[in-house]
C-alpha cells in the first residue's frame, strides 16, 4: 500500500534534503489554476540534475508562462528507490510531492546514450508503462481520468539520433527548448480543451517544428526512417534559440551539487569545425550574448543567490572575444566579496594574462585545455586549428601565472592515426615540461585524460570507428611511455564503455529492445561506476538476447575503419563511396548541416586539409545559415578594463553577534554542513559585512555552537558572526532573517562584548525532548505511563550504563552514558515541542521524554539515540526513536 511521501523522507535515507523541493528559487504554483502541468524529470541523481543549466532554464521559462505549472523530479538514490518499491509508492515530483502520473507531461533530458536506462527506471518507479504502445488508451486524453502522461525527451543525445529510444517516448524535442516547450504547452492546452484523444494530440504536436513523434514514422529495411502518413514532415527540424542569461538565475540547492555555483551562458554554438565534435555540429550557428547582459546577469545572480563562485559557459569560452573584458569587469565589480570564476575546457591558443587574471585569485581554479591530438598532422586531420607554438604559448602562460598543474584532454583512435601520432601525446608532455621550467621552481605537471574516439551522428567522422583490440593496443603503448615521464598522471577511458556508447549512439530502432532488457538486468548508469564488469555483462547479454550480437561484434571490430595513408587504393575509394551512400538511422533529423558537406569534409580530413572557423573567417558552406537556423552572431573584442587586483580578505573583527535560531520542519533533513553553506549564502544575499579568515582559502567567520544531528528539530541553535563593520542589531536581524527559509526562524540577536568566549567554548549541556515507543517486534502490550516512569527511574538509579564508542582514530572504548545524563522525565505529548513533520498520531503508544545531558564539543555528548540505548539496557526490550527536538543549549561563562 502506498504511503505518504513524507514518511519516506527520513534521516535513514541518504541526503533526504535532495527530495524536499524547498530550495531558494523553487516555484510553487497553484495546482488547480494550471491548465497544463509539467514535470521536468532529470534522469540522474539530484546533485547532477539540479545543477544542470538547461534544466534550470527550462524550469524557469515554463513557470513564467501563464496557466503552466512546472515541477521537478530526479532519479532517486537506490535507498529511496527501494523504499518506493517496497511500499508501492509511485515516484513523486519534489515540490508538490504528487505522483508523476498526476501530471500531463513528463520531459526527460537525455545527454548521453547510456542514460536511457535511467529513464526506464524512473518510469517504472512512477508506475507508468515503458513504451508508447502500452500507454495508448481510447477516448479523450485526460490524466485526471486515468490516462497516462505524455512522455518526451530532449537533449543532445535525443536530438542527434532518437531512434534507439523511440519505442519509449511519445515524442522527442529536437534542439533548443526555450521557444519549443512553450509552443508544445499551447498545443497541449488546446488539445485538452478540445477533448482530443492521445493520437490526435500527438498528431497536432507533430506539426510543431522540432517535434518528432516516432509512432508516425516507420523504419525501412535499409535502416532509413520515413513517415507512415502524409500529414507529418519527411524530415524534422532542429530548433534553435538564443541564450537568455536572465533565466540562469534559478535554483539554489541546499545540498552541495556537482556544479555548486552560478552558471551563465555567454555563447551558444561553435563553428570551429572539429570533425569529431557533435555539439559543435548540433548547435550551429554560433550566437554570442551581449556583454552587458552577461555582466548584469552575473552581478544580479551572485547577489540573488549568494554563491561565491560563478562559471561562464560555452563550448569554447575563449571564442567569446569579449571574455577578457567581461570577466575583468565582473571581477572588479565583485572584488571585495571573495568571488571566484571557473571556466570549462577552453582554447589554449586564446589563453593569455587577461584570462589568467579573471580565473586566478585566492581560490585558483583548475585549468583545462584540450589539444585532442599529440601531433600537428592529427590536429589538422580533426580540424582542431591549433599549432604547436600556440599550445606551448598557452601552457607557458599558465605556468608563468602560477599554475603548477594543468589538465589536458587527448583522444586516440581518430581517422588516419598512426602509432607515431599516439606516441606523440607522450612526446608533447615531455616537450611542454622541458619548455616550462624556471629556476627555483619545479617543472609543470599534468593530469592527462586519454579518451577513446567515439563516432557521433551528424559529424564528418560518423563514418569511422576503431576496433576495441586496436584501442587496447594504443592504450598500452601510451601507458608504457608514460611510465618514463615524471609529473604526468594519466587516466584512460574504459574501452567497453566507449564501445557501448558507439553501439547505442549510431544504432537504430531495434536497440529499444536492448535498452529495455539491459535495464531489466540492472544496467543503470550507476552500474558503470560501481561495477564495470556487471554493467558490461548486462548490456552484452541484452544484445545477445535481442539477436544483435553480430552488430555489436562489428562495432568491436571497427566496422567502418578509415585508415587511408598517402595515395588511396582503388578498393579503399570504392569502400568509402559505398559507405557514404548508405542511409543512416538519423537522416530524417534536419540539423541544418548538409550531409553532402559532412561527406566532403571527411574527404578533406583524410587529406589533412583544414577548414577555417566561419565565425571569424569565410563561410564554410555547411548549410546551416538561413531562415530556419539564423546566422552567426559574433561580439567583437571590447576594451579591457584595468585589473583592480584579486580579492584580499577583510579580516578585521569589529563586532561579534550571537544569534539564536531554530531548525524546524523539513529543514531538519538538511545536514549541518549544508546548513553552514546556507548561512554563508544568506549572509552574502543580505550584504552583511562578514569578516573572513586568512590563508589560501579564506572563509566567512561564522561559528556554530554545536552541530545538530540530521532529522532533529530545534528551537535552541546558536551561531556567531564576526563583522568588519558595526551593525545595528535589529538591522542585522531583519536583513539576515529575510534571506532564510521560514523553517529557520531567528529568535534573537545579541551583541557580545569584545573578547567574550565563543558559544562553542561555553557550551556544557543541552535539553531535548524525544518521542519513543516500543519496537514493532516487541510482543509486549503497550506500556502504561507508570511503566515508562518506572523505566526512567531505573535509568536514574543505575550508576553505570556502558556503550562501546569508536574514536576518530578508529579505536574502541567504553563510555558510561549515565555520567552524561543530568535529568530524565516523562512529559505530556500535548505539551511537547516535537516537530509536526513527524506526526505522532500514528503512534498512539508513543511517549515523550525530556532529558538534559552533556553537550560539549570535545565529544562528551549525550544524544537522543543514547537514551534509547540506556532504555534497552535496563529493560531488555527494543525501542524506536520516532522524533527528537532540542529545546535548549546551556552556556557556562568562562572563568
Amino acid at each position: 500500500m502506498a504511503v505518504a511521501v513524507e514518511q519516506l523522507l527520513t534521516p535513514e535515507i541518504s541526503r533526504p534534503a535532495r527530495y524536499l523541493g524547498n530550495e531558494l528559487g523553487s516555484v510553487h504554483k497553484d495546482w488547480e489554476t494550471a491548465s497544463v502541468r509539467w514535470v521536468l524529470t532529470y534522469p540522474e541523481v539530484y546533485e547532477v540534475g539540479a545543477s544542470n543549466l538547461g534544466h534550470i532554464i527550462l524550469y524557469s521559462i515554463l513557470n513564467a508562462q501563464p496557466r503552466q505549472l512546472c515541477d521537478r523530479a530526479y532519479l532517486p538514490a537506490p535507498d529511496l528507490a527501494t523504499k518506493l518499491r517496497t511500499t508501492q509508492t509511485p515516484l513523486f515530483a519534489v515540490e508538490s510531492k504528487r505522483s508523476l502520473t498526476a501530471f500531463d507531461i513528463l520531459g526527460f533530458s537525455l545527454s548521453y546514450e547510456l542514460g536511457a536506462t535511467n529513464i526506464l527506471e524512473m518510469l517504472d518507479l512512477a508506475q507508468i508503462p515503458l513504451t508508447w504502445r502500452e500507454r495508448m488508451q481510447s477516448g479523450a486524453w485526460n490524466v485526471e481520468q486515468g490516462c497516462y502522461p505524455l512522455i518526451f525527451a530532449g537533449g543532445q543525445t535525443a536530438t542527434s539520433n532518437p531512434e534507439p529510444y523511440a519505442d519509449f517516448l511519445d515524442f522527442i524535442a529536437l534542439g533548443d527548448g526555450e521557444e519549443l516547450l512553450p509552443e508544445i504547452a499551447l498545443v497541449i492546452e488546446e488539445g485538452k480543451s478540445a477533448g482530443l484523444d492521445r493520437e490526435a494530440l500527438l498528431l497536432d504536436l507533430a506539426q510543431v517544428p522540432g517535434v518528432y513523434v516516432p509512432q508516425f514514422y516507420d523504419v525501412d529495411s535499409n535502416g532509413s526512417v520515413h513517415p507512415n502518413r502524409a500529414d507529418v514532415p519527411e524530415r524534422v527540424l532542429r530548433r534553435v534559440a538564443d541564450p537568455i542569461p536572465a533565466y540562469s538565475i534559478g535554483l539554489v540547492p541546499y545540498v552541495e551539487t556537482v556544479h555548486d555555483r552560478l552558471t551563465v551562458e555567454i555563447r551558444r554554438g561553435c563553428t570551429r569545425g572539429c570533425r569529431f565534435c557533435q555539439p559543435g555540429m548540433l548547435t550551429r550557428p554560433a550566437r554570442d550574448v551581449a556583454p552587458d547582459q552577461v555582466v548584469d546577469a552575473i552581478e544580479q545572480g551572485m547577489r540573488a543567490t549568494g554563491y561565491n563562485e560563478f562559471s561562464l559557459l560555452s563550448l569554447s569560452c575563449s571564442d567569446y572575444l569579449a571574455l577578457p573584458a567581461v570577466g575583468l569587469e565582473v571581477k572588479n565589480r565583485l572584488q571585495g566579496e571573495n568571488i571566484s570564476l571557473s571556466l570549462p575546457s577552453q582554447r589554449v591558443d586564446r589563453f593569455d594574462e587577461n584570462i589568467a587574471h579573471i580565473i586566478g585569485g585566492t581560490r585558483q581554479a583548475s585549468l583545462t585545455f584540450a589539444p585532442e591530438a599529440g601531433t600537428q598532422r592529427m590536429r589538422d586531420i580533426i580540424n582542431k586549428g591549433l599549432t604547436n607554438e600556440e599550445l606551448l604559448r598557452g601552457v607557458k602562460t599558465a605556468y608563468e601565472q602560477g599554475w603548477d598543474r594543468v589538465k589536458l584532454y587527448f583522444m586516440i583512435g581518430l581517422p588516419g592515426e598512426t602509432d607515431a601520432d599516439v606516441l606523440g601525446i607522450a612526446e608533447t608532455m615531455r616537450w611542454l615540461q622541458q619548455e616550462c621550467r624556471t629556476k627555483g621552481r619545479k617543472p609543470i605537471s599534468f593530469n592527462v585524460t586519454i579518451s577513446n574516439f567515439t563516432p557521433k551522428p551528424h559529424t564528418p567522422f560518423q563514418w569511422h570507428s576503431v576496433s576495441t583490440t586496436e584501442f587496447r593496443r594504443k592504450q598500452d603503448l601510451l601507458r608504457q611511455e608514460f611510465r618514463t615521464i615524471r609529473g604526468v598522471k594519466a587516466n584512460f577511458t574504459d574501452i567497453r564503455l566507449s564501445a557501448m556508447e558507439d553501439f547505442l549512439g549510431r544504432g537504430d530502432r531495434r536497440l529499444s529492445a536492448v535498452i529495455r532488457r539491459a535495464w531489466e538486468l540492472g544496467a543503470g548508469m550507476d552500474a558503470w561506476w560501481e561495477s564495470l564488469d556487471r554493467a558490461f555483462s548486462a548490456w552484452t547479454e541484452a544484445i545477445e538476447e535481442a539477436g544483435l550480437d553480430c552488430k555489436y561484434r562489428a562495432v568491436e571490430s571497427g566496422e567502418w575503419n578509415l585508415q587511408f595513408k598517402g595515395e588511396a587504393q582503388a578498393h579503399e575509394v570504392s569502400f568509402l563511396e559505398n559507405l557514404l551512400a548508405l542511409p543512416l538511422p538519423w537522416d530524417h533529423v534536419d540539423t541544418g548541416i548538409d550531409k553532402d558537406w559532412l561527406q566532403a569534409d571527411l574527404h578533406r580530413a583524410l587529406e589533412a586539409a583544414t577548414v577555417p572557423d566561419c565565425s571569424f573567417e569565410g563561410c564554410s558552406h555547411c548549410g546551416v545559415c538561413g531562415a530556419d537556423f539564423g546566422h552567426n552572431i559574433v561580439v567583437p573584442p571590447l576594451p579591457i578594463p584595468k585589473f583592480s587586483g584579486h580579492f584580499v580578505p577583510h579580516q578585521e573583527r569589529v563586532q561579534r553577534l550571537r544569534v539564536w535560531f531554530g531548525k524546524q520542519g523539513d529543514m531538519s533533513l538538511v545536514s549541518h554542513l549544508d546548513l553552514v553553506r546556507l548561512f554563508d549564502r544568506a549572509i552574502r544575499r543580505a550584504a552583511i559585512p562578514i569578516s573572513f579568515t586568512g590563508g589560501f582559502h579564506p572563509g566567512p567567520r561564522i561559528s556554530f555552537a554545536n552541530a545538530l544531528s540530521l532529522g532533529v528539530t530545534s528551537s535552541a541553535e546558536i551561531a556567531e558572526f564576526d563583522l568588519t563593520q558595526t551593525m545595528d542589531v535589529n538591522t542585522f536581524h531583519h536583513q539576515f532573517a529575510a534571506q532564510l527559509p521560514a523553517d529557520v526562524p531567528i529568535y534573537r540577536v545579541e551583541e557580545l562584548a569584545p573578547g567574550t568566549s565563543s558559544a562553542t567554548q561555553q557550551l556544557e549541556q543541552a535539553e531535548y525532548q524525544i518521542a519513543v515507543c516500543l519496537a514493532d517486534e516487541t510482543p509486549d502490550p503497550d506500556p502504561s505511563v507508570a511503566q515508562w516512569q518506572d523505566w526512567v527511574g531505573q535509568i536514574l538509579a543505575t550508576p553505570e550504563l556502558l556503550m562501546e564508542h569508536t574514536t576518530k582514530s578508529g579505536k574502541q572504548k567504553w563510555v558510561n552514558l549515565r555520567d552524561r545524563l543530568w535529568e530524565l522525565e516523562v512529559v505530556p505529548i500535548d505539551s511537547s515541542k516535537l516537530s509536526q513533520r513527524q506526526s505522532l498520531s500514528a503512534h498512539s503508544e508513543a511517549v515523550v521524554l525530556r532529558f538534559v545531558g552533556s553537550c560539549r564539543n570535545d565529544g562528551t555528548m549525550l544524544r537522543p539515540e543514547h537514551i534509547i540505548h540506556m532504555l534497552e539496557l535496563v529493560t531488555g526490550k527494543a525501542f524506536h526513536l520516532l522524533a527528537a527536538h532540542r529545546n535548549q543549549l546551556f552556556l557556562v561563562a568562562a572563568a
